[in-house]
């Protein structure tokens, strides 16, 4: 019966949905929208947002132009003069004058006294934040395998991102050699403490004794968590050209004497034993339902009953990250493999791999990462 109610309630609301649909699609309705001052706020908003959609790629290529002539760190000194800043650009100064209006239009700058030119407050922000500029210039690579997105839909085409991320498709990815693994191990390396933080702020890591993170990179996101417990063990897995990069920034941080550096394939090889949590950061969205699968399970036998699980990476569905759908779809796309999957999806591959327990963490950006919670039973 419930599930007759349930379906009779859902064929309703396709109905109103469709109404609805066909109502906004009329260009009477459009134009009576705009003429009416109650619609019309909502009118705006709509054709605001049309107005993004359309000019979103635009959007980013001024962002990343910001980044890559270091506009932020020029101007977080103070405001200069259109000449001023041609010159430390390097662009004629029509052009030095185009690109700051834009970035003025996107809140990137701002205009101040003087005919002088300031940062704006988004602008602000990423002069402070350059683990996000990182993530900024690494685009051009997801630009370039956008720029036919249909043969990219049906795999008529090679991405860029797949040689990028060289272990997304290899049978041995345990034989990539150092140079192969640099670029995207210092990609992961720069943007990791926005994403420790958020983890380590929603997350009382010292409650535990030894932490290991699985596909750990250079080992940013431990030397983070043993900054916060000086009393914890550490170990990292990753495959062995990137984990001998954690040892060096170990060392610098004074965890090495507290620390277990693995090398390996963390989808066929057994993981160490004896850490009571286990942390995936932005791992398991890489992996389609088979490895993810096979990564769980991994995981899970290496777990005593009772021991935590993290799971920390953007998620399908959140509150306030619903845009993230459509990035990390692509994203994934062109890399080749995995997807961004809702939290009951996640928790489904969990149950099948021996975790239950399951807990989602209230935290302050969603748009950034979520953190989700699981004990292995």
């Amino acid at each position: 019966m419930a599930q007759i109610l349930d379906r009779l309630v859902g064929d309703w609301q396709d109905r109103l949905r469709a109404r609805r649909d066909r109502l906004i699609a009329d260009p009477a309705f459009q134009r009576w929208s705009l003429a009416n001052p109650l619609a019309r706020i909502v009118a705006r908003r709509r054709a605001r947002a049309a107005l993004d959609l359309t000019a979103g790629f635009v959007y980013s290529q001024v962002l990343f132009t910001c980044a890559r002539l270091r506009l932020f760190d020029i101007l977080i000194d103070g405001p200069l003069i259109l000449p001023e800043l041609a010159d430390r650009l390097g662009l004629p100064a029509e052009a030095a004058r185009r690109l700051l209006d834009a970035a003025v239009s996107l809140d990137l700058a701002e205009r101040r006294s003087g005919g002088r030119y300031g940062l704006g407050q988004l602008g602000a922000a990423f002069a402070g934040n350059r683990a996000s500029l990182s993530l900024v210039e690494h685009q051009p690579l997801l630009y370039a395998d956008l720029a036919d997105p249909v043969a990219l839909l049906r795999g008529e085409r090679r991405a860029v991102l797949a040689d990028y991320w060289p272990y997304s498709d290899l049978e041995k990815p345990k034989a990539l050699a150092a140079e192969q693994v640099a670029p995207y191990s210092a990609l992961m390396a720069a943007s990791q403490p926005m994403v420790a933080q958020e983890a380590l702020d929603a997350y009382d890591i010292s409650r535990h004794k030894r932490l290991m993170d699985v596909g750990g990179g250079e080992g940013v996101f431990l030397c983070a968590a043993a900054a916060r417990a000086p009393d914890l063990q550490v170990t990292l897995v990753d495959l062995p050209a990137v984990a001998d990069r954690a040892r060096a920034r170990f060392e610098a941080a004074g965890v090495l004497p507290r620390a277990h550096i693995c090398g390996g394939d963390f989808l066929r090889d057994s993981l160490p034993k004896g850490a009571d949590v286990v942390t995936l950061i932005r791992i398991v969205h890489d992996q389609d339902d088979d490895r993810a699968l096979a990564l769980l399970r991994n995981v899970r036998a290496a777990l005593e009953p009772g021991a935590t699980l993290l799971i920390i990476e953007a998620m399908s569905g959140v509150k306030g990250a619903e845009p993230l759908d459509a990035y990390y779809g692509f994203y994934t796309l062109a890399m080749g493999r995995g997807e961004p999957r809702r939290v009951e999806e996640i928790e489904a591959l969990l149950r099948q791999s021996g975790f239950g327990g399951f807990r989602l963490l209230r935290n302050a950006l969603p748009t950034l990462t979520s953190i989700l919670v699981a004990k292995a039973v």
